[in-house]
């Protein structure tokens, strides 16, 4: 694979349309993931305050190291003590927006469907605990999640923030199903979380690829590419967040949430800034309105 130089070479782009996915394994260093990581850290010590009030723990584990402390926490606890605060996280703070911003990630995108980019509203954090059954994602399309928007690419940028790898539950993808419609979902019953899935007779046909990612890589793939995610079974969290990019002629999807635009060449003045979005606007607020200069 050619290295990465701002934006991907022809031959990335073109194994991305033949098999949906592509895997950029030195995308991202630390100071690309210190932000993100911070409010990871933060909801981490949220938790652990909540469970030592509530008596189920009695150390908070403060000394532990990021990739530890969570699975340190929930060690021993149920699935139940673990989904009461959500299968994954989508929490509007600066360190999210400091990376779905990144240059080098909207580099990558455009690649792949042009300058005028949004992010979309639909990122996730996933904390992916040893011995929580809703770390274990079953194979589905994340079209499945809105079936009814016209968004089509979506774009997902599944990010590691520690080593992905086949015994932390990396992802497995099945290449080529990009290009089919929307298969038949169903809501799985084994983790209680309602992840949708698709049915098991589709799987036993194709051919699937297990994709370990290392800390700072992203795996880019199409929102109709089926992949699936295996139970966590180390003795620490696989960290990732996943990101999402689309066209901005695309259907922004608000009852999801609040996306931005992210890049644009035809309307640079009207590109997101933090606080933008911190506000819940999509687009760059015109500053004559409140009064104050454009800095």
């Amino acid at each position: 694979m050619d290295t990465l130089t701002g934006l991907l070479s022809a031959e990335q782009v073109a194994f991305y349309e033949r098999e949906g996915y592509l895997l950029l394994p030195d995308l991202l260093n630390e100071d690309d993931l210190a932000a993100v990581k911070a409010e990871m850290n933060a909801k981490v010590e949220q938790i652990a305050q909540d469970l030592l009030a509530n008596g189920l723990v009695t150390d908070t584990r403060s000394d532990s190291p990021f990739q530890y402390r969570l699975a340190e926490l929930f060690d021993g606890l149920t699935d139940a003590h673990f989904l009461k605060f959500g299968r994954s996280w989508r929490d509007r703070l600066p360190g999210y927006f400091d990376l779905m911003a990144n240059p080098k990630i909207l580099d990558a995108v455009e690649s792949l469907i042009g300058p005028e980019l949004f992010a979309n509203p639909v990122y996730n954090t996933r904390p992916k605990v040893p011995g929580v059954a809703a770390g274990a994602v079953p194979w589905h399309q994340d079209r499945s999640y809105w079936p009814d928007a016209n968004a089509n690419p979506v774009i997902t940028v599944w990010v590691a923030l520690v080593d992905a790898d086949e015994v932390n539950g990396c992802l497995h993808v099945i290449p080529g199903t990009h290009k089919t419609q929307l298969f038949t979902h169903h809501k799985e019953s084994l983790t209680g979380t309602g992840y949708t899935e698709v049915n098991e007779e589709f799987i036993k046909t194709r051919r699937a690829v297990m994709l370990p990612v290392p800390a700072g890589g992203a795996l880019l793939f199409n929102d109709r590419c089926v992949h699936m995610s295996t139970p966590n079974r180390s003795d620490h969290v696989r960290w990732s967040v996943d990101l999402r990019y689309q066209p901005t002629d695309q259907d922004p999807m608000p009852t999801h949430g609040v996306g931005f635009l992210a890049r644009s060449r035809i309307f640079p003045e009207r590109v997101a800034r933090m606080e933008d979005w911190l506000a819940g606007q999509p687009e760059r607020r015109d500053d004559k309105m409140t009064g104050r200069d454009n800095p």
